[in-house]
């Protein structure tokens, strides 16, 4: 990233965060700069008319490699610039991108651990949530009640509202540290040509 300039680089640091957890490759560091390269066998368990067709697509191939369970990784390259402009709206595709990352997430999370799946990162999730939303709610509610009676909220009613709130968001973090130790580690076309030797020697 050496040759790549400054607002592109703070541009793709983030992009590349929001990208990690909506496809759930955490150890990859820049998987929107347009180069890749996917195994035959891989790329046949994909249903590639639903790939977005335009600059998203880097982004929601990785989301539907994941939910096959493929390995990303990293390859070291050179980025080089020559002061070409990008025909990309910061300010349009910021807004479209967040959506569809959201989308994402929201369909990667349901897919892996309430559909396909049900662990303790899934418990952790619901719990998390449900806690962190009662906190917020019943501290909100109360700071309302008493800043409009012009009085300050026990201890106790303070407990109530933090309590919920910080057992939730660790909760989350376990999750979200669960999810992170689930990124695939096996390649997929090893598993693939594992289950065609398997099959061959049943038919033999």
């Amino acid at each position: 990233m050496s040759g790549m300039p400054a607002i592109r680089l703070i541009g793709n640091v983030i992009l590349s965060f929001i990208s990690k957890v909506s496809s759930g490759y955490w150890s990859l560091m820049d998987p929107n700069n347009g180069f890749f390269a996917i195994h035959a066998a891989v790329v046949r368990k994909l249903d590639l008319k639903k790939l977005d067709n335009r600059y998203f697509f880097e982004s929601d191939l990785l989301f539907r490699l994941n939910t096959v369970k493929a390995v990303g990784i990293d390859i070291p390259m050179y980025s080089v610039y020559q002061g070409e402009k990008s025909n990309l709206n910061p300010a349009k595709s910021s807004i479209e991108f967040l959506v569809k990352h959201i989308r994402n997430i929201v369909k990667r999370v349901v897919y892996n651990y309430f559909v396909r799946d049900f662990n303790a990162a899934s418990l952790q999730m619901v719990i998390g949530l449900f806690l962190l939303c009662s906190g917020t709610t019943y501290g909100c509610v109360n700071w309302a009640y008493f800043s409009s009676h012009g009085t300050y909220a026990s201890s106790g009613t303070v407990m109530l509202a933090a309590l919920p709130i910080l057992l939730g968001f660790q909760l989350l973090l376990s999750a979200l540290q669960q999810d992170i130790n689930s990124e695939p580690k096996i390649p997929l076309h090893k598993l693939i040509s594992v289950d065609y030797e398997k099959n061959d020697s049943m038919t033999e």
